[in-house]
């Protein structure tokens, strides 16, 4: 559905706004659920796995996946991703209300300022070149600088998972924010390409197996990379603020996801300078938010250490 421009005859999807809109609020509740599904089961002294309210949150993700996938097919990404920031507002003023996690100032700033930033950098960045069919994707994808940059993530996720999670996970945010992100550089074209692939794979009987083994080859990188991303997610909420880690990474993901993007649909090459100026001014303005989110999350820290002292005296 879309609704046609009499004056300009510019097609406005309409549906694909309206499904990005529901999917980035049923979003935003996802980690505020969860949260609270690990409380509850943490007071209980069980798994959060036997939570229901957790699970709640589990399928919220599911369905707000499901919207977003629908969305990126029928409008697009740079009108639908700029939407998610509705999510990470929307996750703030839930988790006050449902966990009372209450933002200072220089918190509700930088929630702000990463939303605004990342709406920014989503706006400027290149536009992705038309993929049309699979031999083209199957180009890209062997692209040497794609290639490159695929291993250096996988490279950099497996020290972070192996050797920095285990160590500095629980009392330093960025390090679960940095997984979760990375791994949008698999999920999102993955997504993109399932799309596109299942179209040979489902059309043509009997299916080429070059291109069987191609979708193949993308659904388990997908898999493995929501499954993983999932743990992390989990590890995550465990031991810091919901609204907190869902800006965060909201932030990081869009920049993983955009620079993924650029390469593997060689984007850089249309970049002009007034946008990449905007884009710099965008991960400026993103820079200052996280460090504000920073300071606002070692001064809870320390509000909680001084009341908890307090109690003990």
């Amino acid at each position: 559905m879309a609704f046609e421009s009499a004056s300009s005859g510019i097609s406005f999807p309409v549906a694909g706004i309206a499904i990005a809109v529901i999917s980035s609020f049923i979003n935003g509740s996802t980690f505020v659920l969860q949260k609270k599904g690990i409380l509850r089961s943490r007071d209980r002294g069980g798994s959060y796995l036997r939570d229901v309210v957790w699970w709640s949150g589990t399928g919220s993700m599911i369905i707000g996946q499901f919207g977003n996938f629908l969305a990126y097919n029928v409008a697009p990404a740079v009108i639908v991703t700029p939407l998610g920031a509705l999510g990470v507002l929307f996750g703030a003023v839930l988790a006050s209300w449902v966990l009372k996690e209450h933002l200072n100032i220089l918190g509700k700033l930088g929630c702000l300022l990463c939303c605004c930033g990342s709406v920014v950098l989503i706006i400027h960045a290149p536009k992705a070149e038309a993929v049309m069919s699979r031999l083209e994707l199957e180009e890209r994808l062997s692209d040497p600088v794609f290639v490159i940059y695929s291993l250096l993530v996988v490279l950099l996720l497996i020290t972070l998972i192996v050797w920095i999670a285990p160590a500095h996970g629980t009392s330093n945010i960025m390090v679960y924010v940095a997984i979760c992100s990375l791994l949008g550089s698999f999920t999102v074209p993955s997504s993109k390409g399932l799309g596109l692939v299942a179209q040979d794979v489902f059309s043509e009987m009997p299916s080429s197996s070059r291109a069987l083994a191609l979708f193949l080859g993308l659904l388990g990188t997908l898999s493995v990379s929501v499954l993983i991303q999932f743990f992390f997610i989990n590890k995550a909420l465990e031991s810091f603020s919901s609204n907190m880690f869902e800006a965060m990474y909201y932030v990081t993901f869009t920049s993983t996801v955009i620079l993924a993007s650029a390469l593997l649909f060689k984007e850089w090459t249309a970049l002009t300078l007034t946008d990449s100026l905007a884009m710099l001014c965008g991960l400026t303005t993103v820079c200052v938010g996280v460090i504000l989110l920073r300071i606002s999350q070692e001064a809870l820290i320390t509000w909680k250490k001084k009341e908890s002292q307090e109690k003990i005296d």
